[in-house]
């Protein structure tokens, strides 16, 4: 799906020179940027939902090692 994408100059200007040091278009920079922040948050959500779950888990342990 086409989109405009608005940037900072200075954006514009870090985005040219990554792209032409990787030697891949701006498009797929920026393509490639938004697929490593959508996995970024996903591993983020993942430890997160494991934080939730051992808290479930271990709420006794928890709570004397927070009266320790």
């Amino acid at each position: 799906m086409a989109m405009t994408l608005r940037l900072t100059a200075e954006l514009d200007q870090n985005l040219e020179a990554t792209s032409e040091r990787l030697g891949i278009s701006k498009q797929q920079a920026v393509t490639k940027a938004v697929e490593m922040y959508i996995d970024a948050m996903a591993e983020r959500q993942q430890v997160l939902d494991a934080m939730d779950a051992l808290m479930v888990q271990d709420k006794k342990l928890m709570e004397r090692l927070a009266d320790a």
